[in-house]
């Protein structure tokens, strides 16, 4: 028989009671009371924060929106389906963020910073959350550096600088998207972080603008965020402040980054289904009337910080769609008086054949020309007095039987101006090649040109200069002016090839008649 001595498990028991951890965990708890269409109610969670994460059964997290009286209302990232009536939820005290960091770029993510192009997980530890306060007055500073997109009709006459907010607007199947990847692809041997966020989308179109981008060698340096059509509403309404949230993490790192919404019609849509949702009341077109906030808090993130803060830049290109050319409905007019300019895509151009379909009379940039180069300015300066002469007699010609000879002239100019502006998707041009072709076309050196002989010019112009004349397209594109040294040596530069080109031209003219 063991004899068990009392003093032993006494000392035994006393050894455990003072090594014992004893620690105390308090884990808030609710109750759905209702669940469906992406939404919950829960009852309980006194203390929940507005934009808190709350946790579901089966790993399906929801973001805490309405915070009323007797219930909080909680939007859901996953499946809705599986959320019954009486199922627990549980705080996690912590508000809403994504993944950020160099390694997202190169890579398509869900607003979460999950990936979703196959090409394994993302390790970045940094998180940053989606919904922040933009930089104050103080903060920023005037923008001063051009944000080149490539096409001559933008950098010359609605020109964009780093951490400028320029609405691309227009009908259905104008070429919106196609001017912001263009933009995108422009960056390429630039210091320009790019994202691209696609917001109610289908997967064919966002699997076609992936490979758009990868075969022009933009992928690399570009995130692109999508929150397909098949997607939850709730993952639709965050996508744009996450793809912010990871943009601002270059911007406050003193580096330069470029963001585009596309588009924010659809984004206004998700939100407001939410918000019928949720029973906030309704206001114009049943948008809710926190619609013009909810565009704004975004749209003011983009910004270019002052040296204090690192001299970062955030470009945002937002994207919304109109019906029947009609910009004075509730979301257009909303976005327009946020942004600093719009560019404004017309379908009757776009009919026409004139690409990009931007029709220059209604496109404005209200702070780009202060960091357009000066050579550009001087040009622009000269296009737009060309070009609005153009529209109004276009608009007089239309009506008058005859015109006397300076205003015929005029015309003529115009329209071969007008053809120069077209350029094909995916080529977007240098500024240096871009002041080149417009000086020759504001200097009056296609007025003897046919229109058809135009885009053949420009080629050869281009050609000529790469091959005889890199030393004035690289004074152009290094020092940015064009004093009267350089602007001598251009004009005998492309007069020179204006007296090749008319020769081949006669050949070939006296070819034919033989």
């Amino acid at each position: 028989m063991v004899e068990i001595k009392s003093d032993e498990v006494t000392g035994l028991i006393k050894e455990q009671i003072k090594n014992y951890n004893y620690s105390l965990s308090m884990e808030e708890e609710g109750v759905v009371v209702e669940a469906g269409d992406g939404i919950a109610r829960i009852f309980g969670l006194e203390n929940v924060m507005s934009m808190e994460l709350v946790e579901f059964p089966e790993d399906i997290y929801g973001l805490a929106m309405n915070l009323e009286a007797d219930n909080v209302g909680a939007i859901l990232f996953g499946e809705s389906e599986k959320i019954k009536e009486g199922d627990r939820v549980k705080r996690t005290g912590r508000i809403l963020e994504t993944k950020v960091g160099p390694e997202l770029l190169g890579r398509v993510v869900n607003p979460l910073g999950e990936p979703r192009d196959g090409k394994g997980p993302i390790n970045e530890e940094d998180t940053r959350e989606i919904d922040l306060k933009a930089p104050g007055v103080v903060k920023r500073k005037p923008v001063d550096i051009p944000l080149q997109t490539g096409y001559k009709s933008i950098d010359a006459l609605t020109p964009i600088g780093r951490g400028q907010r320029e609405l691309i607007i227009g009908d259905r199947r104008t070429g919106k998207s196609a001017i912001a990847i263009d933009t995108i692809i422009n960056q390429k041997d630039t210091d320009v972080r790019c994202f691209y966020v696609a917001i109610g989308q289908k997967t064919s179109t966002i699997a076609k603008l992936i490979d758009t981008l990868r075969r022009h060698g933009a992928l690399e340096y570009t995130t692109v965020i999508t929150a397909n059509a098949e997607d939850p509403t709730p993952m639709q309404y965050i996508a744009p402040y996450a793809g912010t949230a990871m943009a601002e993490h270059f911007m406050y790192q003193g580096e330069d980054a470029f963001i585009v919404f596309d588009d924010l019609s659809k984004h206004a849509v998700a939100y407001r289904e939410i918000s019928l949702l949720l029973r906030r009341p309704p206001g114009r077109e049943a948008y809710p009337g926190d619609i013009f906030y909810t565009h704004s808090r975004l749209l003011e993130r983009a910004a270019k910080l002052n040296d204090s803060m690192g001299g970062g830049s955030l470009t945002a290109f937002p994207v919304v769609e109109t019906k029947a050319g009609d910009i004075s409905t509730y979301i257009p007019t909303n976005v327009i008086s946020i942004t600093d300019g719009q560019i404004y895509l017309e379908t009757d151009l776009f009919n026409q054949g004139f690409r990009p379909a931007i029709n220059v009379g209604d496109s404005v940039s209200r702070v780009g020309g202060a960091a357009q180069n000066d050579a550009m300015q001087e040009i622009a300066g000269e296009l737009r007095l060309e070009m609005a002469q153009y529209r109004d007699l276009e608009a007089f010609a239309e009506f008058a039987s005859e015109l006397d000879e300076e205003s015929r002239a005029q015309l003529a100019r115009g329209e071969r101006v007008m053809e120069i502006l077209k350029q094909d998707q995916y080529q977007p041009m240098p500024v240096e090649k871009q002041a080149v072709s417009l000086y020759a076309a504001v200097n009056g050196h296609l007025d003897d040109l046919e229109v058809s002989e135009v885009s053949t010019y420009e080629k050869e112009l281009l050609a000529n200069f790469e091959t005889y004349h890199e030393d004035i397209l690289t004074e152009v594109r290094e020092t940015a002016a064009l004093d009267e040294e350089l602007e001598e040596e251009l004009k005998m530069a492309i007069s020179e090839f204006d007296n090749t080109f008319k020769g081949e031209s006669d050949a070939k003219g006296e070819g034919s008649k033989e």
